[in-house]
């Protein structure tokens, strides 16, 4: 986690998001429409790390929200985690074609959403650092900012975004549990992640896995 990041909360029931955070370190702002949450960026977008942005709301939902963020040439590379109730495949589909960076259905475990927050900031800090935005447009590539892994820790990885157990994985290499352990060990610090959950996130995110 960036210490002290500061993340723009657009809920119309943001109540548990506002209380929960701060407890990890996050400084947070809320709004409860999309209306509102334009204008905090029109005037302080530069404050603003990542925005966890609900679908449904009064005024501007999410996609109106997400759309003017994403047209918006200061705001267009911003962070942005999509927080929706439906779970339906097209308008997750929806959501990231508008330019959300990730998104997580309602309700969510608290844990899974921090793991998401903490890859899209490791993410969005390594961009900055490169001179590059942060929108779905600029994803970062593994040979510009990590290690490249090898093509048999591409597989253990790949098994363990489809939840695959070191065991079930060292069955399907045809190896032994404690090298799938040492693989994964070498994944992390590839990474420079520190669980299962980030690595997997920062993968799918930055193409590594199918």
């Amino acid at each position: 986690m960036e210490e002290f990041s500061k993340i723009l909360i657009v809920d119309d029931n943001p109540k548990y998001l506002s209380e929960a955070l701060p407890l990890y370190g996050y400084t947070v702002q809320v709004v409860t429409n999309g209306v509102d949450a334009l204008k905090v960026l029109e005037k302080d977008y530069q404050s603003i790390d990542l925005i966890l942005l609900d679908v449904m709301m009064p005024q501007m939902d999410g996609w109106d929200t997400l759309r003017a963020i994403r047209n918006n040439e200061d705001t267009k590379h911003m962070p942005v985690i999509m927080v929706t109730a439906v779970n339906e495949e097209h308008k997750i589909v929806t959501g990231l074609k508008y330019g959300a960076d990730d998104y997580i259905v309602k309700p969510f475990i608290l844990p899974n959403l921090l793991a998401r927050i903490e890859a899209l900031l490791r993410r969005s800090k390594w961009q900055r650092g490169a001179g590059v935005g942060v929108g779905v447009n600029n994803k970062i590539t593994p040979k510009d900012n990590i290690e490249p892994l090898t093509e048999r820790e591409r597989e253990v990885l790949k098994l363990v975004a489809e939840g695959k157990s070191n065991q079930e994985i060292a069955e399907e290499l045809f190896v032994r549990d404690v090298t799938v352990k040492t693989h994964l060990n070498t994944i992390f610090k590839k990474l420079k992640v520190k669980s299962r959950t980030q690595a997997v996130l920062l993968a799918i995110q930055t193409n590594m896995v199918g």
